[in-house]
């Protein structure tokens, strides 16, 4: 029988899927011109709704090329980027500020002596963690006054548009199958939700809520290559020798230009308990 996801602490140690080193596999590039950049306006809405200066630090934990690191360094002295992928944080090297520190480590490694924060992030990375071990520790390294934010957000994927996503869908099962790949394994079940008992499981209060607006784009057919390429479940080495097979396959789907519409960006902020309360 599957693990209920009614208690998802419980889910969240029972499961057997394992990380492992190939789950983002020659995706980096691709994550950086196939998945849809956080907007300056979520920078902002940070700013105004932490009361961010400059000053402190960050640490943005499963960072990936620092799609949401290179938004937030502005408003912090250092900003740190944690990814346990060493081709991402190559790309996100290319790209980040002077104030910017990456860091080559699995988010379970934490506090791994890298201090105390201000903000902690997690952006589209939660779910592949150790969730109430990362948790427990993104907790003991934040500052006084330290808030961790949960950023809900897709894209690689509009909510509505013209891309031919469920033909796209479609075309990966057929070379891999119906069961999600995830690395050297699957997940047949998606990846768990249920964050937020797990963060108050972790010591955490709240969440308190801000969101940005989604927004229109147009994406070219190779952004759109770019983009399937960008996902766990599609990256490059999981085709093997078929690989340029699949692709040819998946370029006679798409006749572009394409307009997407990508849902808001959702931000959950949790505060830790006040220890001795």
């Amino acid at each position: 029988m599957a693990p209920s996801i009614r208690d998802p602490v419980a889910y969240a140690r029972r499961v057997t899927w394992e990380w492992d080193a190939t789950l983002y596999a020659g995706s980096a590039p691709h994550y950086v011109r196939g998945r849809l950049p956080y907007p300056a306006a979520l920078g902002t809405a940070f700013a105004a709704e932490l009361g961010l200066d400059g000053s402190g630090r960050l640490l943005d934990v499963g960072c990936g090329p620092g799609s949401l690191t290179v938004v937030l360094a502005p408003y912090f002295a250092e900003a740190v980027g944690l990814d346990a992928d060493a081709d991402m944080l190559r790309e996100a090297a290319r790209r980040g500020p002077g104030n910017c520190r990456w860091v080559h480590r699995r988010a379970e490694e934490l506090p791994a002596g890298l201090g105390e924060f201000r903000l902690v992030t997690f952006a589209q990375s939660f779910h592949w963690l150790d969730r109430p071990r990362v948790a427990a520790a993104a907790r003991g390294m934040l500052a006084p006054g330290g808030v961790l934010a949960h950023v809900h957000a897709t894209t690689h994927e509009g909510a509505e548009g013209s891309v031919p996503r469920a033909e796209i869908t479609e075309l990966i099962r057929k070379y891999l199958g119906p069961v999600r790949r995830a690395g050297r394994g699957s997940l047949p079940e998606g990846t768990a939700g249920g964050e937020a008992e797990i963060y108050r499981a972790a010591g955490f209060t709240g969440p308190r809520r801000f969101e940005v607006p989604g927004r229109a784009v147009t994406r070219t057919a190779d952004e759109v290559v770019a983009s399937v390429f960008s996902l766990s479940s599609a990256a490059p080495h999981l085709f093997g020798d078929r690989l340029p097979e699949f692709e040819a396959e998946l370029r006679q789907l798409l006749r572009g230009p394409f307009t997407e519409r990508f849902r808001e960006i959702a931000v959950d902020v949790w505060s830790p308990v006040t220890r001795g309360c």
